[in-house]
Protein backbone atom coordinates (compact mmCIF):
# COMPACT_ATOMS: atom_id res chain seq x y z
CA UNK A 1 0.00 0.00 0.00
CA UNK A 2 1.43 3.27 -1.00
CA UNK A 3 2.48 5.61 2.15
CA UNK A 4 2.96 9.38 2.22
CA UNK A 5 6.67 9.55 4.14
CA UNK A 6 9.38 11.82 5.35
CA UNK A 7 12.54 11.63 5.53
CA UNK A 8 14.68 14.03 7.78
CA UNK A 9 17.91 14.21 7.35
CA UNK A 10 20.04 13.41 4.47
CA UNK A 11 23.28 11.35 5.88
CA UNK A 12 24.07 8.05 4.76
CA UNK A 13 21.28 6.25 6.51
CA UNK A 14 18.33 8.77 5.26
CA UNK A 15 19.57 9.17 1.37
CA UNK A 16 19.28 4.90 1.12
CA UNK A 17 16.52 4.85 3.20
CA UNK A 18 14.80 7.57 1.05
CA UNK A 19 15.75 5.83 -2.07
CA UNK A 20 14.35 2.14 -1.37
CA UNK A 21 10.95 4.10 -0.08
CA UNK A 22 10.62 6.33 -3.27
CA UNK A 23 11.44 3.05 -5.70
CA UNK A 24 8.94 1.01 -4.15
CA UNK A 25 6.79 3.19 -4.92
CA UNK A 26 5.90 5.46 -1.92
CA UNK A 27 5.31 9.67 -1.54
CA UNK A 28 8.49 10.53 0.25
CA UNK A 29 9.48 13.92 0.84
CA UNK A 30 13.32 14.68 1.84
CA UNK A 31 13.68 17.14 4.12
CA UNK A 32 17.65 18.36 4.77
CA UNK A 33 19.33 22.32 5.79
CA UNK A 34 22.03 21.74 3.16
CA UNK A 35 20.89 22.43 0.22
CA UNK A 36 23.63 20.69 -1.53
CA UNK A 37 22.13 17.38 0.15
CA UNK A 38 18.98 18.23 -0.98
CA UNK A 39 19.90 19.05 -4.70
CA UNK A 40 21.28 15.93 -5.19
CA UNK A 41 17.83 13.78 -4.45
CA UNK A 42 16.07 15.36 -7.43
CA UNK A 43 14.86 13.02 -8.51
CA UNK A 44 15.10 10.01 -5.84
CA UNK A 45 12.42 11.54 -4.42
CA UNK A 46 9.08 12.78 -4.43
CA UNK A 47 9.82 15.90 -3.43
CA UNK A 48 13.24 17.76 -1.41
CA UNK A 49 13.18 20.84 0.21
CA UNK A 50 15.78 22.35 2.02
CA UNK A 51 14.62 23.25 5.84
CA UNK A 52 15.10 23.51 9.18
CA UNK A 53 13.15 20.92 10.85
CA UNK A 54 13.42 21.84 13.98
CA UNK A 55 10.50 24.62 13.24
CA UNK A 56 7.04 22.78 13.77
CA UNK A 57 5.60 26.05 11.88
CA UNK A 58 8.05 25.14 9.05
CA UNK A 59 6.57 21.32 9.21
CA UNK A 60 3.20 22.41 9.32
CA UNK A 61 3.10 24.36 6.39
CA UNK A 62 5.06 20.83 3.71
CA UNK A 63 1.70 18.97 5.29
CA UNK A 64 4.20 17.20 7.18
CA UNK A 65 1.53 16.31 9.75
CA UNK A 66 -0.91 14.71 7.30
CA UNK A 67 2.16 12.05 6.14
CA UNK A 68 1.56 8.41 7.58
CA UNK A 69 5.34 8.16 8.86
CA UNK A 70 8.31 10.43 9.47
CA UNK A 71 11.70 8.52 9.82
CA UNK A 72 14.28 11.04 11.60
CA UNK A 73 17.54 9.82 10.08
CA UNK A 74 19.77 12.67 11.64
CA UNK A 75 23.72 11.43 12.61
CA UNK A 76 25.37 11.46 15.59
CA UNK A 77 27.09 14.92 15.76
CA UNK A 78 22.82 16.09 15.78
CA UNK A 79 21.52 13.96 18.66
CA UNK A 80 20.14 17.20 20.66
CA UNK A 81 18.25 18.24 17.30
CA UNK A 82 17.48 14.45 16.80
CA UNK A 83 15.39 14.73 19.93
CA UNK A 84 13.71 17.91 19.60
CA UNK A 85 12.65 16.88 16.19
CA UNK A 86 10.90 13.86 17.53
CA UNK A 87 9.22 16.24 20.34
CA UNK A 88 7.93 17.79 16.94
CA UNK A 89 6.81 15.12 15.05
CA UNK A 90 4.94 14.03 18.05
CA UNK A 91 2.81 17.27 19.19
CA UNK A 92 2.00 16.97 15.37
CA UNK A 93 0.69 13.98 16.41
CA UNK A 94 2.38 12.04 12.93
CA UNK A 95 0.81 8.54 12.79
CA UNK A 96 4.02 6.82 12.76
CA UNK A 97 7.91 8.12 13.29
CA UNK A 98 11.03 5.73 12.76
CA UNK A 99 14.19 7.20 14.49
CA UNK A 100 17.96 6.55 13.91
CA UNK A 101 19.56 6.69 17.18
CA UNK A 102 23.26 7.77 18.05
CA UNK A 103 23.90 5.39 21.01
CA UNK A 104 21.59 3.80 23.77
CA UNK A 105 21.15 6.65 25.54
CA UNK A 106 19.92 9.18 22.74
CA UNK A 107 17.63 5.54 21.30
CA UNK A 108 16.13 5.50 25.51
CA UNK A 109 15.56 9.27 25.18
CA UNK A 110 13.58 9.19 21.88
CA UNK A 111 11.08 5.84 22.95
CA UNK A 112 10.44 8.24 26.17
CA UNK A 113 9.17 10.63 23.82
CA UNK A 114 6.99 7.97 21.99
CA UNK A 115 8.64 7.27 18.83
CA UNK A 116 7.50 3.96 17.45
CA UNK A 117 10.77 2.26 16.20
CA UNK A 118 14.40 3.52 16.94
CA UNK A 119 16.64 1.70 14.94
CA UNK A 120 20.52 1.52 15.71
CA UNK A 121 22.16 1.03 12.21
CA UNK A 122 25.49 0.23 13.01
CA UNK A 123 23.68 -3.09 15.32
CA UNK A 124 21.55 -3.40 12.67
CA UNK A 125 24.57 -3.81 9.99
CA UNK A 126 26.28 -6.40 11.99
CA UNK A 127 22.70 -8.39 12.66
CA UNK A 128 22.34 -8.54 8.88
CA UNK A 129 26.16 -9.52 8.58
CA UNK A 130 26.01 -12.35 11.12
CA UNK A 131 22.71 -13.89 9.25
CA UNK A 132 23.58 -12.86 5.61
CA UNK A 133 26.81 -12.50 4.90
CA UNK A 134 28.18 -15.70 6.04
CA UNK A 135 25.13 -17.90 4.62
CA UNK A 136 24.93 -18.22 1.09
CA UNK A 137 21.15 -19.48 0.87
CA UNK A 138 20.10 -16.24 2.90
CA UNK A 139 19.87 -13.14 0.78
CA UNK A 140 18.47 -10.65 4.04
CA UNK A 141 17.36 -10.61 7.21
CA UNK A 142 15.32 -8.48 9.45
CA UNK A 143 14.99 -9.40 13.17
CA UNK A 144 11.41 -9.64 14.47
CA UNK A 145 12.79 -10.40 18.61
CA UNK A 146 16.11 -12.39 19.53
CA UNK A 147 16.71 -14.89 17.53
CA UNK A 148 13.37 -14.54 15.35
CA UNK A 149 13.20 -12.89 12.52
CA UNK A 150 11.88 -12.59 8.40
CA UNK A 151 14.87 -14.49 6.15
CA UNK A 152 15.01 -13.58 2.69
CA UNK A 153 16.20 -16.86 0.86
CA UNK A 154 16.39 -19.07 -2.08
CA UNK A 155 15.33 -22.58 -1.89
CA UNK A 156 17.09 -25.89 -1.69
CA UNK A 157 17.69 -27.99 -4.90
CA UNK A 158 15.34 -30.73 -3.08
CA UNK A 159 12.86 -28.13 -2.55
CA UNK A 160 11.99 -27.62 -5.83
CA UNK A 161 8.50 -28.69 -7.43
CA UNK A 162 7.36 -29.65 -3.89
CA UNK A 163 4.22 -27.60 -2.43
CA UNK A 164 5.23 -25.35 0.66
CA UNK A 165 3.80 -27.97 2.67
CA UNK A 166 6.07 -30.62 1.40
CA UNK A 167 8.33 -28.64 2.21
CA UNK A 168 8.02 -27.95 5.72
CA UNK A 169 7.36 -24.64 5.44
CA UNK A 170 4.01 -23.74 6.55
CA UNK A 171 4.73 -23.67 10.07
CA UNK A 172 3.26 -26.64 11.15
CA UNK A 173 5.67 -28.19 13.71
CA UNK A 174 5.79 -25.64 16.65
CA UNK A 175 8.05 -23.23 18.08
CA UNK A 176 10.59 -23.69 15.42
CA UNK A 177 8.84 -24.31 12.61
CA UNK A 178 9.41 -21.78 9.50
CA UNK A 179 6.41 -20.06 7.45
CA UNK A 180 6.48 -18.64 4.28
CA UNK A 181 4.82 -15.37 4.19
CA UNK A 182 5.36 -14.36 0.43
CA UNK A 183 7.14 -15.86 -2.40
CA UNK A 184 8.71 -13.89 -4.95
CA UNK A 185 8.86 -15.53 -9.11
CA UNK A 186 10.14 -13.40 -11.37
CA UNK A 187 8.21 -9.73 -11.29
CA UNK A 188 5.67 -11.41 -9.56
CA UNK A 189 5.07 -11.07 -5.51
CA UNK A 190 2.76 -13.69 -3.86
CA UNK A 191 2.17 -12.77 -0.33
CA UNK A 192 0.46 -15.42 2.14
CA UNK A 193 0.64 -18.01 -0.31
CA UNK A 194 -1.26 -21.41 0.37
CA UNK A 195 -0.04 -24.59 1.45
CA UNK A 196 -0.45 -26.26 -1.98
CA UNK A 197 1.97 -23.35 -3.71
CA UNK A 198 4.40 -25.09 -5.54
CA UNK A 199 8.45 -24.36 -5.32
CA UNK A 200 9.59 -23.34 -8.58
CA UNK A 201 13.26 -22.69 -9.94
CA UNK A 202 14.23 -19.35 -9.19
CA UNK A 203 11.72 -18.34 -7.03
CA UNK A 204 12.72 -16.04 -3.54
CA UNK A 205 11.13 -16.79 -0.13
CA UNK A 206 10.18 -14.75 2.31
CA UNK A 207 10.39 -16.86 5.50
CA UNK A 208 9.65 -15.94 8.91
CA UNK A 209 10.85 -17.85 11.77
CA UNK A 210 13.80 -18.67 14.56
CA UNK A 211 17.29 -17.07 12.63
CA UNK A 212 18.90 -20.63 13.64
CA UNK A 213 16.42 -22.89 12.33
CA UNK A 214 16.71 -20.82 8.86
CA UNK A 215 20.63 -21.32 8.74
CA UNK A 216 20.27 -24.91 9.51
CA UNK A 217 17.52 -25.58 6.34
CA UNK A 218 19.24 -23.32 3.82
CA UNK A 219 23.10 -23.93 4.55
CA UNK A 220 24.49 -26.55 4.71
CA UNK A 221 27.71 -28.10 3.39
CA UNK A 222 26.60 -28.26 -0.32
CA UNK A 223 24.71 -25.52 -0.46
CA UNK A 224 26.14 -23.61 -3.26
CA UNK A 225 25.75 -26.43 -5.79
CA UNK A 226 22.75 -26.97 -4.50
CA UNK A 227 21.19 -23.24 -4.69
CA UNK A 228 23.56 -23.85 -8.11
CA UNK A 229 20.44 -26.59 -9.20
CA UNK A 230 17.72 -24.94 -7.91
CA UNK A 231 18.24 -21.74 -9.96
Amino acid sequence: MKKRICVIGMGRFGIGAARELYQAGHDVLILDTDEEKVQSMLGAATYAVRTDATNEEALRQLGVAEYDVAILALGDDNVQSSILIAMVLRSMEVPYIVARAANELHGEALQRIGVGKVVYPEEESAQRLAHVDFNAGILDYMELLSNVGISKVRPMADMVRKTLEEAGLTGDSGDDSLTVIALRRGRRLLLNPSRDEPIMPGDVLLVAGPSERVAKVFTSEQVNSQLAVAE
